[in-house]
């Protein structure tokens, strides 16, 4: 088989640690991945003879699932593209790759510390072969799989002795099936929307797709970036008292915040609509700017349980009466001290934060800064 040529169909080895379980590391060693590699070779083989035509790409390190499941699917690239480089007759048609000195062969094969700690750890592999070969493996693996892709008992025993943890299963999935799995985790906390939009990033990334939250706020992805409506936009249209209103308007944001750290952790940004400027670890909604006379200043708005929701810049306006200039939201609290720095010297405002203990609204139910009596 010419290297180049051939076509990679991306599998994972998935582990399901039992409860409490952390692996001692989050890579193997060159040895120990060519070890496993022998292992996993054999396990497929009895599924899919016709394997042993192709070649098995393993990289030896431990996964999340938001790891490998980001645009452009950089972990499956890179291994694909490191076993490309090996010489066909060098390792027959099993090639690994582990760390050496603490470091595996390539950046996008290192797995983050951030994802370290979830209950199932995926090892990316790829099968390459040949097109017409990996035409009918591709479709024997989504259904040998799905049937039969638990790892044999040799697989599982050197994975918790090497790793020193015990595993409630130990199985292989295609891409697809991890695909699917990680559909019905969303869908199973009513991010059903989140999936939508991440599943066009990593699929169809040419295409634009629309899709309402589960709390009514538009969302788009378009051009690798997912762009959401404005909070105090969606809080415009909303119906209810004010008591309703800023109930409503504290969880949207908070439904933002989930949003924001899982496409965050697939690799996409979250950002406003239109040309709002980025902002990280916020949402900033720019609505005028400053005019001479009295020096803005910015106004937190407090929920319970969920500390400030929104920061809004104003001034002074005729006869007192506050002019919003900027709307904030914070999605990140380690990004609130960089955000504060950015909307003083932006608007010229003073830099003290003013806390209003509530969401504040104006007489139309729409988020404000404070009148002149309101301190």
């Amino acid at each position: 088989m010419e290297a180049q040529s051939s076509v990679a169909l991306p599998v994972v080895l998935a582990l399901e640690l039992s409860p409490g379980a952390t692996p001692s590391r989050r890579t193997l060693g060159r040895d120990e991945a060519a070890e496993l590699a022998a292992l996993v070779a054999a396990d497929l083989q009895a599924l899919l003879p016709r394997l042993a035509q192709g070649r098995l790409a393993l990289a030896g390190a431990l996964f999340d699932t938001v790891e490998l499941l980001r645009p452009g699917f950089p972990v499956w690239a890179t291994l694909d593209e490191l076993a490309r480089r090996v010489p066909r007759g060098q390792l027959e048609n099993v090639v690994a790759f582990g760390s050496h000195e603490g470091r595996m062969p390539a950046q996008p094969l290192e797995p983050e510390p951030a994802y370290a700690e979830g209950p199932m750890r995926l090892l990316p592999l790829s099968l390459l072969a040949p097109e017409p070969l990996a035409g009918e493996l591709a479709g024997q693996l989504e259904i040998e799989l799905v049937g039969r892709g638990e790892a044999g008992a040799r697989t599982a025993d050197w994975l918790m002795r090497t790793l020193g943890v015990r595993l409630e299963h130990a199985r292989y999935l295609s891409r697809n099936d991890l695909l699917a799995l990680t559909c019905v985790q969303y869908e199973h906390v009513n991010l059903a929307p989140l999936w939508t939009v991440l599943e066009a990033a990593l699929l169809t990334p040419w295409r634009p797709e629309d899709t309402v939250s589960a709390r009514g706020l538009a969302l788009r992805y378009a051009d690798g970036a997912v762009s959401v409506q404005s909070p105090a936009q969606w809080l415009a249209a909303q119906g209810g008292d004010a008591a309703q209103r800023r109930h409503d308007f504290a969880g949207a944001v908070f439904e933002l915040r989930q949003y924001a750290a899982l496409l965050g952790a697939h690799g996409l940004a979250l950002r406003l609509d239109g040309d709002a400027p980025a902002v990280d670890g916020a949402l900033l909604e720019t609505l005028a700017e400053p005019a001479a006379g009295a020096t803005p200043r910015l106004y937190a708005h407090e929920a319970a349980g969920l500390g400030i929701v929104a920061i809004t810049v104003a001034q002074s306006g005729a006869e007192g009466r506050p002019r919003a200039l900027a709307h904030a939201y914070p999605l990140d609290p380690r990004a609130l001290g960089g955000l504060l720095a950015l909307l003083a010297g932006r608007y010229g405002a003073d830099a003290e934060l003013h806390a209003l203990g509530q969401v504040v609204l104006d007489e139309r139910g729409r988020l404000a800064a404070p009148g002149p009596v309101v301190h």
